[in-house]
């Protein structure tokens, strides 16, 4: 049992399931905070920031970067905070549900860098089960609704220079082995405050309690503690099972719609739902697309 418990695989797994389980519920409390993007990016970073780095103060864990290390999180840094300005905006200008369709595009811009890097394409059926994961994702939100609305349009572009902005973050994040993930989330935190600090944002005095809740909730268990876990699995999965398990958050961010929201579900949405569970069990179990004949 202790030798399971250590195995990188496992260790990546459940750490990246619990940080999509937190990531499911961002897009309720950045609507529910009812403030501007800039404000609630700033705060995040701020709050994260001061969470994740007094962690590792209290962890002795701090350690030397090399410039190579220093470019990786820099870089790393930008994408994530811009990635989060972009998702946030989207919010807004479509939905939480329209907006999380399409930043799950992620897993399509992850492979394609990871292979454009390495010239190493992933076994075919890989792609397969994630094209129906991502199937299933579109089952589950209605795209197609209120498709003239332009406001709807800008809030899906956002949302996929979102998603592309998330796949630099995580490859670059992998290249920080070593590095308490601590650490990395906590400098790119610092890195997010002095980017948002020439934009104008409200301050939390003037703010209602309901407000100053949601962003204290997305500062230190969003940021300071999801974080930690997720750039922890980052380092331990292959980037195929990060892809994977990524498809939680969107899953979880629709069934709170439903319970929050009183969202109605179609037959779609649930068959959609149940897509993206076959696609991870298959995924995860390395099933072929078709069955092997023996």
């Amino acid at each position: 049992m202790q030798s399971l418990l250590q195995h990188p695989q496992f260790a990546g797994s459940w750490r990246m399931l619990v940080a999509m389980l937190m990531s499911g519920t961002i897009g309720l409390f950045v609507v529910e905070s009812g403030q501007d993007t800039a404000t609630v990016v700033f705060y995040r970073c701020l709050l994260g920031g001061a969470a994740l780095l007094a962690y590792l103060s209290w962890q002795r864990g701090w350690q030397k970067l090399s410039a190579l290390q220093s470019g990786y999180l820099l870089a790393g840094g930008f994408a994530l905070v811009a990635n989060w300005f972009c998702l946030f905006g989207a919010y807004k200008l479509s939905s939480i549900s329209i907006a999380t369709l399409v930043y799950h595009t992620q897993p399509f811009f992850l492979l394609l860098l990871t292979a454009l890097g390495s010239k190493q394409w992933p076994p075919a059926a890989k792609w397969g089960w994630l094209a129906l994961a991502f199937v299933g994702v579109a089952g589950t939100t209605g795209l197609d609704q209120d498709s003239h609305n332009p406001l709807l349009w800008q809030g899906v572009g956002l949302a996929a220079v979102a998603a592309c902005l998330y796949a630099v973050a995580t490859l670059t994040t992998r290249k920080l082995t070593g590095v308490a993930p601590a650490q990395i989330a906590g400098l790119q935190m610092v890195l997010g405050v002095l980017l948002m600090l020439p934009l104008e944002k409200t301050s939390m005095l003037v703010m209602p309690a309901l407000s100053i809740g949601a962003l204290l909730t997305l500062g230190l268990v969003h940021t300071g503690l999801m974080y930690n876990l997720m750039y922890s699995a980052f380092q331990r999965l292959p980037v195929t099972s990060i892809a994977f398990l990524s498809f939680v958050y969107p899953l979880l961010t629709v069934l709170i719609d439903f319970w929050y929201y009183d969202l109605t579900l179609s037959a779609s949405q649930y068959g959609g739902m149940a897509l993206i569970v076959l696609a991870l069990v298959a995924h995860q179990r390395n099933w072929g697309v078709y069955p092997r004949h023996h």
